[in-house]
């Protein structure tokens, strides 16, 4: 039995589909805050059950006859710890066998802010006792996608990475993934990236081909970069974070070349380009 957490969102759906390929739908367990928003998994006879990482003692019931879980890590940045605690305590309690939990790239000694919560439910997995895989994933490919209507409106891609190497794959790569590590009940460290990375001057040229007008790379300060993504609307906080994540790209933080990802998925990683330029044209 099979159980994928937060599988309405972006990942998560992806998850399934990528099971729904792979075992039987009564295999596979869809853990949601809102089972409606997933009632098309449930026409194709996936079990959905509700799951709020903010409601401890309901998850363990929830997780019953689950063998193997995939927690998906929470989205409330700053509170996942407690949150991703609360799932181990509730996975190991109904006897789960193996969780798989989506961390990121060298999280143990990555110098990304990001990484913090991700070292300490690491830790947590470790102290916990359950056998687990660490899928260490590099950044999505489609981060890019958030910002690249506005960098084409306004003819400049501006970040702080400098001539740092991204090595970023699609979403359904890494979600695929996830779903061969469950299936196959492999525990372990998985350092997962893209094939191929780039810089984000490469990235700018992508999006001056997509265009058809220059639209160039312009390096800011990450401070000043903080400050412009602040400016755009979004909260302080959270800016700073996104400015520190491409200030530690400049610093390699954010390049693998271990081709662990498209071993595991038996095939070449999307390519960056296709994926950018699908999600711009839309």
């Amino acid at each position: 039995m099979y159980a994928v957490t937060g599988a309405s969102g972006q990942l998560g759906r992806l998850v399934v589909d990528s099971l729904l390929e792979k075992v039987a739908p009564d295999q596979i367990v869809a853990l949601v805050r809102n089972p409606a928003s997933v009632a098309d998994f449930a026409a194709k006879g996936v079990t959905v059950r509700a799951f709020d990482y903010d409601a401890p003692e309901t998850l363990a019931p929830a997780l019953a006859g689950v063998t193997r879980l995939l927690l998906i890590s929470g989205n409330a940045v700053g509170s996942r710890v407690p949150q991703h605690r609360a799932v181990i305590d509730a996975a190991k309690a109904a006897g789960v066998e193996l969780i798989a939990y989506t961390s990121i790239l060298r999280a143990q000694t990555s110098p990304v802010l990001l990484a913090a919560e991700h070292k300490a439910t690491e830790d947590l997995l470790a102290e916990s006792g359950v056998p687990h895989a660490l899928l260490r994933n590099g950044w999505y490919t489609e981060n890019y996608l958030m910002g690249a209507g506005a960098a084409i409106a306004h003819g400049v891609l501006i970040g702080s990475a400098g001539d740092g190497v991204v090595s970023a794959a699609s979403r359904a790569d890494y979600a695929e993934a996830a779903a061969v590590v469950l299936t196959r009940g492999i525990a372990g460290v998985f350092e997962l990236a893209g094939d191929s990375g780039f810089t984000l001057a490469e990235l700018a040229a992508a999006l001056s081909d997509i265009a058809g007008k220059p639209v160039p790379f312009q390096n800011l300060p990450q401070a000043d970069y903080a400050k412009a993504l602040e400016g755009a609307g979004l909260p302080g906080p959270f800016a700073a974070i996104l400015a520190d994540s491409d200030a530690r790209v400049a610093d390699g933080a954010l390049f693998d070349d271990s081709k662990t990802l498209s071993g595991l998925i038996g095939r070449p990683t999307t390519p960056w380009r296709e994926t950018i330029a699908t999600g711009v044209k839309g």
